[in-house]
């Protein structure tokens, strides 16, 4: 008697094909999953580092610097007060008052002393000088900014719906993490005590709203859900939660570079930026910088020097009208400066 040899069974092999499929789907989306976790940590460390380089810089230089501001902050009022002096004791024409007024204002708008005393004048002048240009473009900054203020909403909504999401799913997270390492859960003194240091560190994750962290902790430790890798249901649920997290750590890590990006570009980051490119180079840049601070304490010194000589009338009012000797020498520094940087770019566009 013949034996009938029995084909596979159609829907065996199509349930075979779809395993595969989702095998393989799954094994993509926990590599992309990983990589994402890898990145997040190291973005995280470099930002915190860098923000921890901006504190370190900036007590350093609190410390190092503090007699030459102190000192530079003295002659800003000693300066401000030889004005006040000077207005209020001696008697000059209108004209000559005007004229005085605008060598104060002139040391204030160069920054060599502090803005105050004659601030609500020159605010007046700015505000006369842009007068004419905001009525210009008031119709059309109004519709401009009605767009932008239609925009930012839209924006904020969408942020918060997603923000929404992301803040259940590291609720869940927590809570499921919570469930497994509560000290209280077990008895074992040993077991209790390395217990209470990962509910620290998932607390401390939950708190600073890092998923990506108490992702990165259920994986060490294991503890994901449970699937059958033969069941469809199983494989595809696991796919569907490895989805939607990957989309929740891509906007993590997309904010994290934005932050990095925002600390960088403040004053302090560029400090530290240019800090760190000093120290390479064998070069102590807050050395450096307390040396320029202490030039600066030399010729406002000088400055203080030369308003204290008209206000005990040793310089006449057309000498001090004409300036002190020192901010000509620190304008003919500069044009030289310029100068030289001109010949230099000029003569870089005829070599090449």
């Amino acid at each position: 008697m013949s034996r009938r040899i029995l084909s596979s069974s159609p829907a065996l092999a199509t349930k075979s094909l779809a395993l595969s499929s989702l095998h393989l789907r799954l094994e993509a989306l926990e590599k992309e999953h990983q990589w994402l976790l890898k990145q997040i940590k190291k973005k995280q460390t470099e930002l915190n580092n860098f923000v921890e380089q901006m504190r370190s810089l900036a007590t350093d230089i609190f410390h190092k610097g503090t007699p030459s501001f102190k000192k530079l902050a003295e002659l800003d009022e000693e300066i401000h007060a030889l004005f006040d002096e000077i207005f209020t004791q001696r008697k000059f024409g209108k004209q000559t008052k005007k004229n005085i007024e605008g060598v104060y204002r002139n040391l204030q708008m160069a920054g060599i002393i502090s803005p105050k005393g004659n601030r609500e004048a020159a605010d007046t002048e700015l505000d006369e000088l842009f007068e004419t240009e905001e009525q210009e473009n008031d119709v059309s900054g109004s519709s401009q900014e009605r767009r932008h203020q239609y925009q930012q909403a839209h924006q904020e909504l969408e942020f918060a719906s997603a923000n929404k999401d992301e803040s259940r799913k590291i609720r869940q997270t927590f809570l499921r993490l919570a469930e497994i390492f509560h000290p209280d859960k077990v008895k074992d003194g040993e077991t209790q005590m390395r217990h209470t240091e990962i509910m620290k560190e998932i607390n401390k994750a939950y708190q600073e709203g890092d998923l990506a962290r108490l992702l990165e902790i259920e994986r060490r430790y294991q503890v994901g859900e449970t699937i059958d890798s033969n069941s469809e249901d199983d494989l595809t649920r696991k796919c569907n939660r490895l989805e939607q997290e990957k989309e929740f750590l891509k906007t993590q890590y997309e904010t994290l570079k934005r932050e990095l990006r925002l600390v960088n570009n403040t004053p302090e980051g560029v400090m530290v930026s240019d800090c760190r490119k000093a120290y390479r180079e064998g070069i102590d840049p807050i050395a450096q910088m307390l040396e320029q601070v202490e030039s600066e304490i030399q010729v406002i010194s000088k400055i203080r020097d030369f308003v204290k000589d008209f206000r005990e009338q040793k310089i006449t009012i057309k000498e001090f009208l004409s300036g002190p000797i020192i901010l000509y020498q620190m304008h003919q520094e500069i044009m030289e400066d310029l100068l030289e940087q001109m010949l230099g770019d000029f003569g870089e566009i005829i070599v090449f």
